[in-house]
């Protein structure tokens, strides 16, 4: 038995007739760039989001990108962030002149430490960027009364966070929220694509600019901007997916709920507070011995990964902000602990026992997580 972390073929089996379909009436109509199709999906995608607006980006990174511009960071302005996210993160501030602060996480769900948040704020201080990792809602309620507090902005990164509630409400909750579809999230595409989901139509607006080489006309341009366009093809295929979203969240988290109620006391386990309901992106466990644990998985055909073995302050890239090791504690040693195990629709129980034992086997052979 081979059982991959995610499995995208079995769900583009499933659904291969309404995929066809999609490409198909494209090609048909030929408006590969903009058009009906990014409409379409921009429109329903933020009713999914219980939003107003969306905005279709290339990708999850330019998401990012454009809405820090369209905030106005400039040269030195700070930005907030946890210490374990996905590197894009941190870029799309640095690409833009600006400088990542990076902050620990809790212990618990790997999320942003609100009580160290207030700590890193100076007065160059501009925006916080709490992220729902792993599909798990950030603490909202403190970070916007800090926010409030010192007069910044709040950009949430929901990249791993389609369906995912804080308090029963989908996120963002504040004002707006950039998403990925990367192939392997829950809600993916078959290439690159991003949405930024907002409540500010004049933020939207500008955002909408800036993804299109900033124009007003199609050679009228009023501010500076790129190419940062969602593709039609990429709409169509996101658009057919997107019916499907509600019940693949909800299968996502019954798979969730039979992991926890299988693996407590053998390994560490996703913590989710009330406030927070999951959307999985990923299952995450924890234990000491997990290189080993990693290695037997694999010799047992099944696939895992790390998401993140090494946190943002050691990156070489970011050397020149001056973080040392031992800077970020909770994080780094979570970097040596975790592990992402199998997480998705369409995989069967029957697959899900198999892993729930051999995590089992491997546990008990070491008396140890």
């Amino acid at each position: 038995m081979h059982i991959p972390l995610v499995d995208l073929k079995a769900q583009h089996d499933s659904m291969k007739k309404e995929l066809e379909e999609s490409l198909k009436r494209v090609i048909d109509n030929s408006s590969f760039i903009m058009g009906e199709e990014v409409k379409n999906f921009e429109r329903d995608f933020a009713k999914y989001c219980d939003s107003p607006y969306c905005v279709g980006a290339s990708n999850g990174s330019t998401a990012l990108y454009t809405v820090l511009k369209a905030m106005g960071l400039k040269q030195g302005d700070e930005v907030i962030m946890p210490v374990n996210t996905f590197v894009a993160t941190a870029f799309s501030v640095t690409l833009l002149g600006g400088k990542p602060v990076f902050v620990d996480v809790n212990q618990d769900d790997y999320l942003i430490n609100t009580k160290l948040i207030e700590k890193s704020i100076t007065s160059q201080t501009k925006v916080i960027i709490p992220v729902h990792l792993y599909g798990s809602a950030c603490n909202m309620d403190e970070i916007s009364k800090i926010a409030k507090k010192h007069n910044l902005l709040i950009l949430e990164d929901c990249a791993q966070a389609h369906g995912t509630k804080y308090k029963g409400n989908k996120v963002p909750v504040t004002q707006v929220g950039c998403f990925s579809f990367f192939p392997a999230k829950v809600l993916g595409c078959f290439g690159d694509a991003g949405g930024i989901v907002s409540r500010d139509e004049i933020l939207t607006k500008t955002c909408a600019k800036i993804v299109n080489h900033g124009r007003v006309d199609k050679y009228v341009h009023d501010i500076e901007g790129f190419n940062f366009r969602l593709s039609s093809l990429q709409a169509a295929i996101l658009s057919s997916k997107l019916k499907h979203l509600a019940s693949w969240v909800e299968k996502r988290r019954t798979l969730a709920e039979r992991y926890s109620l299988n693996l407590k006391g053998v390994v560490g386990l996703p913590y989710n507070s009330k406030d927070s309901e999951s959307c999985f992106y990923m299952y995450v466990i924890r234990l000491k011995n997990r290189d080993n644990l990693q290695k037997y998985l694999k010799e047992k055909g099944i696939d895992t990964g790390i998401h993140y073995p090494v946190p943002l302050h050691l990156q070489p890239v970011f050397k020149n902000l001056g973080y040392q090791e031992g800077d970020f504690p909770i994080a780094e040693k979570q970097a040596k602990e975790i592990l992402s195990i199998p997480m998705y629709p369409e995989l069967t129980f029957e697959q899900q026992d198999y892993i729930i034992k051999e995590i089992k086997n491997f546990i008990s052979s070491q008396n140890e997580y």
